[in-house]
């Protein structure tokens, strides 16, 4: 997927979310040569119009939930487009499994034949989760939510702790969850593994210990995204919830803006800095990002500098804030006039905090 291909402990870079077909297969050649007896990979909608997933039948497919995104004159034309290449899962897996939280889940499977088991969140599905609950706690920042699995022979209701927060986390684990059942993998296991999971640069928790502050890494880079993180931390009523991000240069301008207008609904200070500017001055990104930002009078303050605004923000930390660095997520460079500069935020911090 984004990350790059997994082998056991051994990380192969990709240059796509979904590689090329005869990169796919040869990752494949490996993981059987190295005994792995499952694969799970992210079929991009770029990976079906490319035909990189051509002949390959999936066991499981999942559909999680799909938004207005990937739509340029090198990726979909527009929305109908890219959810039509979402949809192409399901004419090559045997089984379906869907989030029934999304909106476009019954156009996605419209045509699919196969057997399909529904996740929720909020509604009757063969695996839902009940009652759930935000919890925040030292070095914890998830949801705690209980199993209810209709599709055995008996219900059960399975307690279940997820070191990751919001809700789209708990139905991203549903889907993890469907496809264990059916495999037979212990609950035991599932549990721990819910419990101990954390996936770089997505709701990646960095926990200041002196100062008893939650820091939070996400990729979120678009208004949507940016919208579902921010309301979702919110939820959990920090002291303060301070947002840090940037906007990509080369991009759409409403897309900056629309990213502003969600900070300044949500947080109650915006760090301006640099994201990947590309061949855009951060000054001129910055100032779109600050027109959105005025529509709901957002305080903010800017650090172009990305490690000095990190860094600002860990000396200036409270007990009770929730900090969020938004946008770069997994990456691990800065793109400055066509050239990559190495950069990784997680390092940045865990340097920092262990200096103090």
């Amino acid at each position: 997927g984004t990350l790059g291909a997994l082998i056991g402990s051994r990380r192969v870079p990709t240059g796509n979310t979904t590689p090329e077909s005869y990169e796919l297969h040869s990752l494949f050649r490996q993981m059987v040569d190295e005994g792995c007896r499952y694969a799970v990979m992210e079929a991009s909608s770029q990976g079906f119009k490319m035909d990189r997933t051509y002949g390959i039948n999936f066991d499981y497919g999942a559909f999680l939930n799909l938004s207005p995104d990937h739509i340029s004159a090198n990726e979909h034309k527009d929305y109908e487009e890219y959810r039509y290449y979402k949809s192409m899962l399901f004419t090559q897996t045997k089984q379906g499994l869907v989030n029934i939280d999304a909106d476009d889940w019954e156009y996605v499977t419209r045509n699919f034949k196969g057997p399909l088991l529904t996740v929720s969140s909020h509604n009757p599905a063969d695996f839902q989760a009940v009652d759930c609950l935000p919890l925040w706690e030292t070095g914890f920042l998830g949801s705690s939510f209980r199993l209810a699995k209709t599709v055995a022979a008996a219900s059960s209701h399975e307690a279940y702790r997820l070191n990751m927060p919001g809700d789209f986390n708990i139905q991203n684990a549903l889907i993890a969850l469907a496809v264990a059942h059916k495999e037979g993998i212990p609950v035991s296991d599932m549990q721990t593994a819910l419990r101990t999971i954390s996936v770089k640069g997505r709701t990646q928790l960095l926990y200041d210990a002196a100062h008893f502050t939650t820091m939070i890494i996400d990729y979120a880079h678009n208004a949507l995204s940016m919208e579902s993180l921010l309301s979702m931390l919110k939820g959990y009523s920090p002291k303060r919830l301070i947002c840090l991000f940037g906007g990509g240069g080369n991009k759409p301008k409403m897309r900056r803006y629309d990213m502003g207008y969600a900070a300044g609904k949500y947080a109650d200070l915006t760090v301006l800095t640099m994201d990947n500017p590309r061949y855009e001055q951060v000054a001129d990104i910055n100032e779109d990002i600050i027109e959105g930002l005025k529509q709901h009078n957002g305080t903010y303050m800017t650090i172009v500098d990305r490690k000095e605004a990190i860094h600002y923000l860990i000396d200036h930390a409270q007990e009770g804030d929730i900090i969020a660095l938004i946008g770069k997520g997994h990456e691990e460079y800065q793109e400055i006039q066509g050239v990559k500069y190495y950069f990784s935020e997680e390092e940045i911090v865990k340097e920092y905090l262990s200096l103090r």
